[in-house]
């Protein structure tokens, strides 16, 4: 990759979190969201803000990168012939946007055959973007920009451990989540892909996640590696696809709870 193809992917996604910002915004706390559930004998809502966000994020891509590939939470796959792949998730945490938490975020990832090469998780009410991959580590918001870098190694008794829901998946995985969530001083829950941005900067040890999907954890992977972390799934195997998800500040506090989480069942 030249110099300006790296410019130019890193501008393109700051594009696409420019637009998504503007679509989320219009009708964040702004009253009637159009929410729909997605699943039968759940909850998984969308509303009208998801749609319209990844709408435009997908019309930037057909206008500037027509032959890349997108894949997106609301509409699907379209197969491009570049070798890239744009990964959006225009709101990371739904449930939290309709409830009025700036806890939200649009996740925007660019990938190859090896996995993310950039991510942005950005939070458009605060301000706050957060980038990692192709030489960058940083978080920009109103009080300016600061360089993204992981905690160093601390034991588990004094980690700081999050995730989105207490149940985190099935009775096993749960029971494997708890018995981590019982070494470490503190626990906290519902902060969806806020948590990723957080420990990239340097604020929490671990995330623990399970049932992603791609366009989940993409970005907070290229981020979280930028800024010295790392991110696997429960076997410490690659974690792009979703499903079981461990992120940490760095590889000892990783080891220490992939050891207890490794001993999950299907």
């Amino acid at each position: 990759m030249t110099d300006q193809d790296r410019d130019l992917l890193i501008a393109i996604a700051h594009a696409l979190a420019d637009v998504a910002r503007v679509e989320t915004l219009a009708h964040f706390r702004g009253g009637a969201l159009g929410i729909e559930n997605k699943i039968d004998g759940g909850f998984d809502p969308v509303t009208i803000a998801d749609r319209a966000a990844e709408q435009a994020m997908r019309d930037l891509l057909n206008r500037n990168r027509p032959d890349d590939s997108i894949l997106g939470e609301e509409f699907g796959s379209y197969i491009g012939t570049s070798g890239l792949t744009w990964v959006l998730d225009p709101i990371d945490g739904t449930r939290g946007y309709m409830s009025g938490t700036p806890t939200w975020g649009v996740l925007i990832a660019v990938t190859d055959e090896t996995g993310p090469q950039f991510g942005i998780i950005d939070q458009p009410y605060t301000g706050e973007r957060f980038v990692g991959g192709l030489g960058l580590a940083e978080m920009t918001s109103p009080q300016g920009r600061r360089a993204l870098q992981t905690l160093p190694s601390r034991g588990l008794d004094h980690a700081v451990l999050f995730t989105t829901f207490p149940e985190v998946g099935t009775p096993s995985e749960g029971a494997a989540f708890h018995e981590l969530s019982g070494q470490c001083r503190l626990t906290r829950y519902g902060m969806d892909c806020y948590a990723y941005a957080l420990l990239a900067l340097g604020q929490i040890d671990l995330v623990v996640e399970a049932g992603l999907n791609p366009y989940d954890i993409q970005a907070p992977i290229a981020v979280i590696e930028a800024a010295g972390g790392i991110v696997t799934d429960w076997q410490g195997g690659s974690a792009q696809h979703g499903g079981r998800v461990l992120a940490a500040a760095n590889p000892q506090i990783h080891a220490e709870a992939l050891a207890i989480l490794s001993k999950a069942g299907d």
